[in-house]
């Protein structure tokens, strides 16, 4: 890589992490091209030479944190000896996601997020392909060897993030009334007797 690039790659990244710093700092209506320059230090030039608007560099926010997430997850099931363990270790995974990542998962479950997710999940879903073949690949063997409910994908990634993702945003709206421990000892056993077959 060129000089030229890493600097260019070094500026993208001053204004993603600035764009996660002020709409976790200041909230998501004070995400504007002005706050992003003044607290990234870059030109206004530069953010719209790298990522064209402030839904770009959001996009491009939200395309990097869910990956890291989707890495995360997909890590996971890397000690997986069988069904249980995996579906287990994804739960446990996404729940300490949101703890060590709280910046990261507050965008994530964000209202942003939601709303790109609706108008782009196609387009997202195809960005994250790569991450997504992996839990594919380990899910569709192990649900045609009858050690998961014989339900579509789609119903079974439900099933499985669908508690999680309502404990993540509970706790990260700090209601207080969510404890993300007792989460952990209780929702992957919960998770997995819901599609074990």
């Amino acid at each position: 890589m060129s000089p030229k690039q890493q600097r260019g790659e070094a500026t993208a990244d001053l204004l993603l992490q600035a764009a996660l710093r002020v709409f976790v700092e200041e909230g998501e209506q004070k995400v504007t091209v002005n706050a992003v320059t003044r607290a990234s230090g870059v030109s206004l030039g530069s953010l719209y030479h790298h990522f064209g608007s402030i839904d770009g560099l959001l996009a491009a926010l939200g395309g990097r944190l869910l990956g890291r997430m989707l890495d995360e997850l997909g890590g996971s099931l890397a000690g997986a000896t069988d069904a249980r363990s995996g579906i287990e270790a994804l739960v446990t995974s996404y729940l300490r996601f949101t703890r060590e990542q709280r910046d990261a998962a507050l965008f994530l479950h964000s209202s942003y997020a939601d709303r790109f997710g609706w108008a782009q999940g196609r387009a997202i879903r195809d960005a994250q392909e790569a991450r997504l073949s992996p839990l594919a690949a380990w899910l569709d063997p192990l649900v045609a060897a009858g050690q998961i409910a014989p339900l579509p994908q789609p119903l079974i990634e439900a099933m499985i993030l669908g508690p999680v993702v309502a404990v993540a945003r509970r706790w990260l709206a700090g209601y207080g009334d969510v404890d993300l421990d007792e989460a952990s000892r209780e929702l992957p056993g919960r998770v997995w007797q819901a599609l074990r077959p």
